[in-house]
């Protein structure tokens, strides 16, 4: 029989390197890959033209003001992990203070976002969207910095794709993410 899908489950398996993803069967299946995708703080690139946007201030950039919203926009794709379900436990985990969105707004309108968890000082990113050209690279540079700023050690991007690879991020090796998560879980890192 299988546990109850809760938050203070999804927050075990954190702990120990494993995040869990929804399927179109209502089945949540749980993930521990090999290699491990994270994005190194102090190596973090931002291209010139990301940094230009930034400079531009075009974006407004905030932290947990829209999270049901960054949820449902990250959901909608015509293929996706985030159900209903996830939904629902991710937003208890954000009612709890341990689930964030980091939003950008341009003329009022929401326009990108991303959300994870944090614990300790880890981060575990679960998705991000954009219907504006560069939105979700902004709030991924604010996160990138948000974390260095609160003395975060760990951005977890769980697999690598193109779009991540620009940024620097690769793949680690299981053992070592968990040794990595290890020390990061005895931080004691406030998100917001």
């Amino acid at each position: 029989m299988e546990p109850e899908f809760t938050a203070e489950l999804v927050l075990r398996a954190y702990t120990a390197g494993i995040f869990p993803m929804g399927h179109d069967d209502n089945v949540i299946r749980w993930y521990s890959p090999d290699p491990r995708c994270i994005i190194e703080l102090d190596n973090f690139h931002a291209s010139k033209r990301l940094l230009r946007t930034i400079r531009q201030g075009r974006f407004d950039v905030k932290i947990n003001s829209a999270w049901d919203q960054v949820m449902r926009l990250c959901a909608d794709r015509e293929s996706t992990w985030i159900t209903e379900d996830i939904i629902q436990v991710y937003t208890e985990l954000h009612d709890n203070g341990l689930a964030h969105s980091v939003e950008a707004f341009l003329d009022g309108e929401l326009v990108g976002g991303l959300y994870g968890v944090s614990i300790g000082g880890a981060f575990m990113g679960e998705s991000m969207f954009h219907t504006a050209t560069d939105a979700s690279k902004v709030c991924l540079y604010h996160l990138v910095e948000r974390m260095k700023e609160r003395g975060f050690v760990l951005l977890d991007s769980q697999y690598v794709t193109d779009h991540l690879s620009t940024f620097n991020a690769r793949n680690i090796p299981r053992k070592e993410y968990l040794s990595r998560l290890k020390h990061a879980l005895t931080l004691k890192c406030v998100f917001d």
